[in-house]
């Protein structure tokens, strides 16, 4: 049987019931957190919860060999990672070769920033279009792919909920500060007048799921220097507000009250 188990937002306490009955039970437990991980805690805690030896897996073991899921075919495995197990696409195509390969698997989910950042940011959760990455720029790579997602979500009178890369192996986590700076460096490059400006009012979310979370909504100039302390991070772009929204942003976010006199 091939276990494929979510461990949740922050600390090795968000882990399911569930999933931790799952894990005291297997013969073997893998873990990759080169997708997510859990800044709450250490992975001694993680293995002290379980009572398990855990063993940590490259990405290149993750995505390539595969051992786990051959391992499964005669023993309980499971393979552990951080958020939910089918966010990344990765994960998904581990079923699909459980079932090609006739081995019987079962997800057990975790809270996933897709939904606990909408939540906390009090806006409607039904009013969010598509979900965009700002990527940590390189040589001859900076798209303008998110900007546009942003725009076309706006045109349309949804949110958006802005991912900041994660590069777990070496250690490098996004910040709130570089992925609006990221914006707008777009912005400025654009050879028309985009709809994302330093006045657009934004939100920067900051370690979800933890005890000293943070939401802060105000424009982007004001955001962008702001000090939203360690990881992990995302943003979440506005579009029109609800009464409902606006008063949450004022009252739990700390926007400027102005916002109530558009909506």
């Amino acid at each position: 049987m091939f276990y494929l188990v979510g461990l949740g937002l922050f600390d090795e306490k968000d882990i399911s019931l569930k999933g931790l009955e799952c894990l005291k039970s297997v013969d073997k437990i893998y873990a990759e957190f080169f997708t997510s991980r859990l800044f709450g805690s250490s992975f001694d805690k993680i293995e002290e919860l379980i009572g398990k030896e855990i063993e940590v897996l490259v990405r290149g073991e993750v995505e390539e060999e595969h051992k786990f899921i051959e391992e499964a075919k005669d023993s309980d495995v499971a393979l552990i990672t951080g958020g939910d197990p089918l966010i990344a696409t990765t994960h998904s195509d581990f079923l699909v070769q459980c079932a090609k390969k006739g081995i019987k698997y079962e997800v057990i989910h975790g809270s996933s920033i897709l939904s606990s950042a909408p939540a906390i940011s009090g806006l409607q959760g039904y009013k969010f279009g598509k979900v965009t990455t700002i990527p940590f720029p390189d040589y001859n790579f900076y798209p303008k792919s998110p900007y546009v997602a942003i725009e076309e979500n706006l045109k349309s009178n949804l949110h958006t909920l802005v991912l900041l890369d994660i590069q777990a192996h070496k250690d490098r986590y996004m910040t709130v500060n570089e992925g609006l700076d990221y914006l707008m460096n777009i912005k400025d490059s654009l050879d028309y007048d985009g709809l994302i400006t330093e006045d657009t009012l934004a939100m920067g979310i900051a370690r979800v799921g933890s005890s000293d979370v943070v939401v802060k909504a105000g424009k982007i100039s004001e955001l962008i220097d702001y000090d939203f302390g360690g990881p992990l991070h995302c943003v979440v772009i506005p579009a029109e507000l609800h009464i409902v929204e606006a008063e949450y942003l004022v009252e739990i976010a700390g926007a400027d009250s102005s916002i109530l006199d558009d909506v």
